[in-house]
């Protein structure tokens, strides 16, 4: 049986916004380019994508501001469905007289972010994500299209459900309101099922990297404490929603809307398991993506601290002011308490995504697009030998080797940096000396092993250093092209040193070591 990442380099992607071109990747001289020797012509094709540039802003930033408020939006609709679930059942027996006029108010928030936000954020998101990393979402597509199709369904049965309770709760009995309420509820859990089962196979794919079987890869090693600790999350939400939508009620005085408050304030109980929980999702990562979050990465611990943090004063505030005493929560805190959660779920996505690098799919799939068994061939004959786009704004470098080097920049390092803006080249690298960053580049995944082999030739290292001094330079109308003065044989004798493979499992072996 071939393996998933065999099928992987295989896949053909198609871009369905352009008329991108693209190469049908055949399994077979992928394994051909492993067995022949240096120098030889290979018979892989890399796919190539338009590549959009979002100016100083970091495409990853652009795909994460989107992402992020995306999942609060959609997290929240399943927790919400679930509540109402809950104060409809307490409008049924008699245990709250004031839950019905809660449930008309609150369904009016629910549609409006669920239906509206969600979907628009929903749709933003495809959009977005195929303009940055158009393989992998095509990846994505071709091992689970079923699940997406399935997932989908559910989708669509939970706006069914919405739409029918939004329509016609007003003459329906109470059993068919539960009903409607619970059918949506459960819709939109299962749908958070099947997309936590494909996202968390981006880090941990499991199984599936050698069986190719996608069971494997749904139920990969992080699905269950991704999916118990999303639902957490989703409940929580939903309460402190309801604390500011309870505020909002001006027909009822304070001891009915503490009544409600304390009710509300049930769906906040769970938080007591986030501590397990979120133990239980570390110890399912990789020791090198463990390692990121708990000091190996600054950026990651920091945003983990956040997202940590800000869980803790929630959780906190939730367990003893509003279970425990009962306290009443006027409307301004609530909607602190609101922030503070948006803050730990931005923090929360950005370390999921982050702990995936050097990957964009685990084993299978560099961040930059590029496959493992890839990097041989474009080591041969340059990253870029084959790219048919040509550069927007070509005559403003002054000679072809920048040129050169703002087409590999393009290809390979632009999905997570940007050449003088957020995570800009010049920033990072632009105090170097020429050969710091002859090595440094040549040597990528030795320098930050959070980054992935360079996948080009000595030529290309050498453009894009002197890319990267040019601009640093204020980019002047005349430079010097080096091509035939630079160490070619010593930036060649370094990437021969590099290697091919990324330098994690030496960072995992380090961690368990340790």
């Amino acid at each position: 049986m071939r393996s998933a990442r065999s099928r992987a380099v295989q896949t053909p992607v198609r871009c369905e916004f352009s008329d991108a071109h693209y190469h049908h990747v055949d399994v077979e001289p992928v394994r051909r380019i492993a067995q022949k020797p240096p120098g030889e012509n290979s018979l892989v094709d890399v796919p190539y994508y338009p590549l959009n540039s979002f100016g100083p802003l970091m495409k990853g930033m652009v795909i994460g501001g989107l992402g992020i408020f995306h999942v609060f939006v959609a997290q929240f609709a399943i927790g919400g469905g679930a509540l109402m679930c809950y104060f409809q059942w307490l409008a049924m027996t008699g245990r709250n007289p004031n839950a019905r006029i809660l449930l008309d108010s609150y369904f009016r928030v629910l549609v409006l972010i669920s239906f509206v936000i969600g979907a628009l954020t929903g749709v933003g998101m495809w959009f977005t994500s195929i303009q940055v990393s158009p393989r992998t979402i095509g990846m994505m597509v071709e091992e689970f299209h079923w699940l997406w199709a399935t997932e989908w369904t559910f989708f669509c049965l939970e706006i069914t459900a919405g739409y029918a309770f939004y329509r016609y709760a007003t003459v329906l009995g109470d059993r068919a309101r539960l009903t409607l309420l619970i059918l949506y509820t459960a819709a939109a859990w299962f749908s958070l099922f099947w997309i936590n089962g494909i996202l968390s196979w981006q880090l941990t794919p499991g199984q599936w990297v050698e069986s190719g079987h996608i069971w494997p890869g749904f139920f990969n090693p992080t699905f269950w404490p991704s999916l118990f600790f999303r639902t957490v999350v989703a409940m929580t939400l939903a309460s402190l929603v309801a604390c500011v939508v309870i505020n909002t009620i001006k027909e009822l005085d304070v001891e009915a809307r503490r009544g409600l408050i304390n009710r509300a304030a049930h769906f906040l109980a769970p938080m007591a398991l986030m501590p397990l929980l979120g133990a239980w999702f570390l110890a399912a990562m990789p020791a090198d993506s463990r390692s990121w979050v708990m000091g190996g990465s600054a950026a990651m611990t920091l945003f983990m601290s956040v997202a940590v943090g800000s869980s803790v004063l929630i959780g906190g505030y939730a367990l003893i002011g509003l279970i425990r005493q009962k306290l009443y929560i006027n409307g301004a805190t609530a909607t602190l308490l609101c922030a503070l959660a948006l803050a730990a779920t931005a923090g929360g996505e950005y370390v999921r995504e982050g702990v995936r690098k050097p990957y964009t799919i685990r084993q299978t799939l560099f961040a930059n697009s590029i496959t493992e068994p890839e990097i041989a061939r474009l080591r041969q004959l340059g990253s870029v030998a084959e790219d048919p786009y040509p550069l927007r704004d070509a005559d403003f470098y002054p000679n072809d080797q920048l040129r050169l080097g703002a087409k590999v920049f393009r290809f390979q390092c632009s999905v997570c940096h940007t050449t003088d803006g957020a995570n800009g080249l010049t920033h990072l690298a632009g105090t170097w000396t020429t050969d710091q960053k002859r090595l440094n580049i040549a040597k990528l995944q030795h320098t930050k092993p959070f980054m992935p082999p360079f996948a080009g030739t000595p030529e290309e290292v050498e453009s894009l250093v002197q890319l990267i001094e040019w601009m640093s330079d204020g980019s002047p109308k005349s430079w010097p092209d080096t091509t035939r003065q630079a160490p070619l044989m010593q930036i060649q004798a370094w990437l021969d040193e590099a290697g091919m493979k990324p330098t994690i499992e030496q960072v995992a072996a380090a961690v368990e070591h340790n």
